[in-house]
């Protein structure tokens, strides 16, 4: 309740000069269209939880998802003269190895093998998307900065929605020392994998803005920082378990995220962009199992529930102004 409010209150405080906007706003603004190719590298998405009874130890799974991956989309701003409003959209490339799925189980503290299974399994990304719009005011003459600087407040909301079939895997079952571990081949298909984050995002876009420069009409680095509000979903189903088993956490939490950018200028209506961008994403919440055999009604616990991601990435993308 209290960050929609606060998100409310932002928005009338960008909205407030919208009206003042469209009196001088004229001729001077722009629209932009951006087609942008990025690549995830040294990202995973990850989940864990704890025993659902005393002694409460945690935590007793954990599954980590590689998120190594090739993204297109096209993004879309209008600029006026100090407001400006965006939207885009990335989608996965086809089905693509996205890396490794680790899975973890733990037994009781003192036990004599407290690993008591893990496997490593191939980790497909299925089609999945990214949706992200935001409003941004500029600010940076108001505080009288020296021209070329651009600092913005930014408002706005991020959707990801991801993917993933665990494929073809090996499980080694523990054994007390000193007798080695049983190992069993997981041929096929064995764990859908689907997570959802909602992210309600306020932060700060800065930059600098160089002319004249040579074979370039400008050149432009750019940085942002922002935080949001998170609340996300996951929905595991263990295809190799009998019946109808299901896993599911809803949470909420924080995210960080960060990126730096330059934009080289080769035309007045065609800039080039590299970017590279970093987001950290931590919820804990509820988890819930379902299961038709086991179970005749869903059973949910709290105790150790944690859902977590981090995402390296770096962009490409073609800008066209008219």
């Amino acid at each position: 309740m209290y960050i929609s409010k606060a998100c409310l209150a932002l928005f009338c405080l960008f909205c407030v000069p919208v009206a003042a906007q469209a009196a001088d706003a004229g001729n001077d603004s722009t629209w932009e269209i951006n087609v942008r190719q990025k690549t995830l590298f040294n990202s995973h998405t990850s989940y864990e939880f704890g025993y659902p009874f005393a002694p409460y130890h945690s935590p007793i799974s954990r599954l980590e998802f590689s998120l190594d991956s090739a993204w297109a989309g096209v993004e879309v701003r209008k600029r006026f003269s100090r407001l400006s409003i965006g939207a885009g959209f990335l989608a996965s490339v086809a089905d693509q190895d996205a890396g490794v799925m680790k899975d973890t189980d733990w037994d009781e503290p003192g036990s004599p093998t407290p690993v008591t299974s893990y496997s490593v399994s191939s980790c497909r990304l299925e089609p999945s998307y990214q949706v992200a719009a935001d409003i941004d005011l500029q600010i940076a003459d108001v505080l009288r900065l020296p021209e070329g600087f651009d600092l913005r407040p930014v408002l706005g909301f991020r959707w990801q929605q991801l993917s993933f079939m665990v494929h073809d895997g090996v499980q080694y079952d523990y054994n007390p020392p000193p007798q080695p571990p049983d190992i069993q081949l997981l041929p096929g298909n064995s764990i859908s994998f689907e997570q959802t984050w909602y992210q309600y995002v306020i932060g700060l876009k800065m930059g600098y803005t160089w002319k004249h420069i040579p074979w370039l009409q400008r050149l432009k680095a750019q940085a942002a920082f922002d935080w949001s509000y998170v609340e996300g979903s996951n929905r595991d189903r263990h295809l190799l378990r009998p019946g109808n088993r299901i896993t599911e956490q809803q949470t909420s939490g924080n995210a960080w995220h960060t990126s730096l950018e330059l934009l080289f200028g080769l035309t007045p209506t065609i800039e080039l962009g590299v970017e590279a961008d970093y987001l950290h994403i931590t919820t804990t919440g509820t988890h819930t199992l379902r299961d038709d055999i086991n179970f005749t009604v869903p059973f949910s616990w709290q105790n150790g529930v944690k859902v977590w991601s981090e995402q390296f990435g770096v962009s490409v993308r073609s800008r066209f102004r008219f």
